[in-house]
Order: structure tokens, then C-alpha cells, then sequence
């Protein structure tokens, strides 16, 4: 296939789980014959490291000056996407009419909807790249065209609130609602949330890292709202299988533990007999969360592997923080049984392991997906965002997946989770039998499947942009 070199810039989000994402996805289309410019701030830019060696003369980047963000943590992402724009939009304008052949199209994350604007004024097409899924997208868009209103919030914090215009009629409660996305008179920085991400509905098109397989009503539901097919899943965007474990590690974050002796130590235990359990690049779990956490591994006799997330500087200074910490002698006690990371941990490897059977995690989608991958049985935490509706899919939908515990509001008994950890490495699960399916499904839409069509279909659009 030939694209003449097409020019695109893409702008990812500052977060890792989005921006990581979409250099996987990057790094498909300059193997295609793509030229990409990356717009990327100073401290995300040893990311785009191993992608310069690997694309010398077709992978470029325009560095961004970053955000000083001094919101409280409720206000945070808000002040970031606002901040974005204020910071770049006059920036990237000028870069884009002083470039002797600037890109025909922008790829920009899902938050960043104020591109859209930035493309009309500049004449080229906008797409919008999502690091969720169709479903929680589907949710989120209906969230922001009509607001969800309970009459009681404080009170009734189980309302129902439910989507008949989305497949299955999904339903969540109250609580369960992202405050972006309720109710509040007046307010500015949701009112602007909520256009910024309408806006993306109104752009030339959105790829997904999802597989058609995997959320096949809610592409279609898609397709229709938005009024064009220019809507392609083209994931799982997992790093490539031949990456070296090192490089994922500088890539990802700072691990308590070299990787080479949480290897060994996998190695050594049998197959589809570890639970793995991590809450992504963000949760902290509370004391309670994880006293209940570390009783139940400790009573349920599973051998696992515990990433626990260690708070930035600025998140240990809030007053009245709830940061849970290992409780003491829970090491000692469980040598040999269980390994503890602190910080990151390389989880596509560690996924992707034989001895890895089951996966404890916060749903969040890069997580989902990395888990569908390797056809491992998961158990669901989810804690907030659009955790609760991929949960949901995992569980209810695709039947993969076993409800374990509900952000802080529903958590069982150290008993009961030690039951649910005990049984779930069982190799005759229904969940074990339909992960395994689910994950050949993954590999071939990536091999030639609906994933690499959606991909070809993806570019020789851009190539049209590009004549």
C-alpha cells in the first residue's frame, strides 16, 4: 500500500494511558509509509524514544511547552484541557501556516476536542483518537448531550440512571456517575468538559483501540450517531511482540524490582497458577481497600504478583489523603508465595506469561485490553472514570470476567475475596473458556483480521487527503 509519505501530526493527551496507546498506533502507520509529526511536551518526550530509532526520517515532533497545573485534584483534568488549549492553539496555528508542507490531517485525543476548532480554522480534517472503548464512548457522549439529573443525590445514591438509546439498555447507579458528566447549574469548567468532548462528534472521524469483535454493537450504535462510517477499531495497539522487556520498563515508569527477577520468578511456578494484581497508573488504593486486599491473598493460599502504585509528592501533601500502605509483615508472611512491585510493573510481559492465569484490576482500558490479549480470567475493581461501564461489558457482555469489588463503595468481606481469588485459577472456569476465545479473537484482528482492514481502510482515507 502506498501513501506517498501522507503527512498527519497527532497530539496525544499528557497522560501514559493515553499517550502510549497512540504511539503504539503511530508506530503501525509510519511502518505504512506514513510521515508523522508528534506534538509532545518536554516531559513526555523520552516516550518517543524508541520510535525515533525505529523511524529515523519519518517520525518528527514539535515540542510543547507544558501546563503549570495548580488545580485541585477534583479540578485537574479540567485545568489541564483548558490549560492546553490557552498554552498551544496559537502555537500550533503558527506552525502549521509557516510549514512548508504541513500535515493533511490531526489525530488527537478524545480530550482534546478543542481541535476540532484549531483543524477548521487551518482547512485539514480532525480525527479523534480514543484510548477507551465504543461502549464507554457511547456512554460518555450520551452523558454529555443530556446531563443525568437525580432529585436526591446525597440520599439516593443507588438512582438508576439508564441509556434506552444505547444497545442492551445499560444501566448504572448513581453513583457510579463520573461528576463530569452530573449535573451542576452553572458550572463552567463542565460545561466546558462536556463541549470539548461533543466536539469530537462533529469531527472527520475517530479511530478506537478496540476490535470489532470485542464491542461490535456499540461500533454500529457509533456509526449511527455519529452519521458516517468513518469510525475504525483498529486495536488491541499493544506494544510490538518483539520489544526488549528493558526498554518497556524505561518506557513505562520505575519499577522497586529489576525485571529479570520478577521473570525468574514467574519461571519458576506453574502454569495459569499466579493471580496478578495491579489498579493501573493512577489508582491509590485507600487502607481499607487494601487491608482488605491483603487479607484476602494471604487467606486465599493463591500465589501472586502485587503492584502497588506509589503516590506522586504532590498527592502525599493533601490533607486528609487515603493512601493505603502494605500492612506490616505481610512480606515476610507471604516470601516465596507472593512478589510486591512498587511503582510500575511491565504488564504486557508480565500478562503474557504462562504462569499468569488471572488478572485483579480497575478496568481501565489499556488494562482491559492487555488482559483480553493474553486470555487471562479477570476480576473486576473498577474505581471510577469508565471503569464501571468496561467492567460492565467484561462481565455482563462478554462473560470473562467475575465481579470482584466496586470502587470504595462495594467491598466484600477479606473472606469472600479470598474465596472468589481461590476459584478463580480453576482451569475449568466458563470465564477461562471464553477469555481463551476472546483472545484468539484479539490476535487475529491484528493479523489480518477486522483490526488490520479498518487500518488499510484508515489510510487509504488519508492518502485521498493527501492527492
Amino acid at each position: 500500500m502506498s501513501t506517498n509519505g501522507v503527512h498527519i501530526a497527532a497530539y496525544p493527551f499528557l497522560s501514559s494511558g493515553h499517550i502510549i496507546p497512540l504511539l503504539d498506533l503511530l508506530n503501525r502507520l509510519l511502518t505504512r509509509g506514513l510521515t508523522v509529526t508528534v506534538f509532545v511536551t518536554t516531559s513526555n518526550l523520552p516516550l518517543l524514544q524508541p520510535y525515533f530509532s525505529a523511524h529515523p526520517s519519518s517520525l518528527k515532533h514539535l515540542v510543547l511547552p507544558s501546563p503549570d497545573i495548580t488545580a485541585p485534584p477534583k479540578k485537574r483534568l479540567y485545568a489541564i484541557m483548558r490549560a492546553l488549549r490557552d498554552l498551544h492553539y496559537s502555537i500550533l496555528l503558527q506552525w502549521f501556516r509557516s510549514h512548508s508542507s504541513p500535515p493533511v490531517a490531526i489525530i488527537s485525543d478524545l480530550f482534546l476536542g478543542w481541535t476540532q476548532d484549531l483543524a477548521c480554522e487551518l482547512g485539514v480534517r480532525r480525527l479523534v483518537f480514543s484510548p477507551s472503548g465504543a461502549f464507554s464512548m457511547s456512554v460518555a457522549l450520551s452523558m454529555c448531550r443530556d446531563p443525568p439529573e437525580n432529585a436526591d443525590p446525597d440520599q439516593d445514591i443507588n438512582f438508576q440512571v439508564s441509556f434506552p438509546n444505547i444497545p442492551d439498555s445499560p444501566a448504572f447507579p448513581w453513583w457510579q456517575i463520573s461528576g463530569h458528566y452530573k449535573n451542576v447549574e452553572g458550572d463552567s469548567d463542565l460545561e466546558f468538559f462536556r463541549n470539548d468532548l461533543l466536539a469530537n462528534t462533529v469531527s472527520w472521524g475517530m479511530v478506537f483501540n478496540s476490535f470489532v469483535e470485542l464491542e461490535r454493537v456499540y461500533f454500529t450504535h457509533l456509526k449511527k450517531e455519529l452519521g458516517n462510517d468513518r469510525v475504525w477499531a483498529v486495536g488491541p495497539v499493544l506494544p510490538p511482540e518483539n520489544g526488549d522487556l528493558q526498554e518497556y520498563i524505561v518506557r513505562g515508569g520505575v519499577s522497586s524490582v529489576p525485571g529479570h527477577e520478577l521473570m525468574n520468578w514467574l519461571d519458576a511456578r506453574p502454569d495459569n497458577s499466579v493471580v496478578y494484581v495491579c489498579f493501573g497508573s493512577r489508582a491509590v488504593l485507600s487502607q481499607r481497600q487494601m487491608d482488605v486486599l491483603t487479607a484476602a491473598l494471604e487467606q486465599s493460599g493463591v500465589k501472586f504478583v502485587l503492584c502497588v502504585r506509589v503516590p506522586r509528592k504532590d498527592e502525599q501533601q493533601q490533607a486528609n489523603a487515603d493512601h493505603g500502605v502494605i500492612p506490616d509483615g505481610f512480606e515476610d508472611r507471604m516470601e516465596g508465595r507472593g512478589f510486591v512491585i512498587r511503582g510500575w510493573a511491565p504488564q504486557v510481559s508480565i500478562l503474557s506469561h504462562r504462569a499468569v492465569g488471572v488478572f485483579v484490576t480497575h478496568c481501565g482500558w489499556n488494562s482491559v485490553l492487555e488482559g483480553i490479549a493474553a486470555g487471562v480470567v479477570m476480576l473486576t475493581w473498577p474505581m471510577g472514570a469508565d471503569q464501571y461501564s468496561n467492567a460492565k461489558l467484561l462481565v455482563d457482555e462478554l462473560g470473562v470476567a467475575i465481579r470482584a469489588c466496586e470502587g470504595t463503595q462495594n467491598i466484600p468481606k477479606s473472606a469472600d475475596l479470598a474465596r472468589l481469588l481461590a476459584i478463580s485459577i480453576d482451569e475449568t472456569r466458563p470465564e477461562r473458556l471464553l477469555a481463551k476465545e476472546l483472545s484468539a479473537a484479539a490476535v487475529s484482528a491484528v493479523n489480518g483480521g477486522s483490526s488490520d482492514t479498518n487500518l488499510d481502510e484508515f489510510i487509504n482515507q488519508l492518502g485521498d487527503l493527501g492527492k
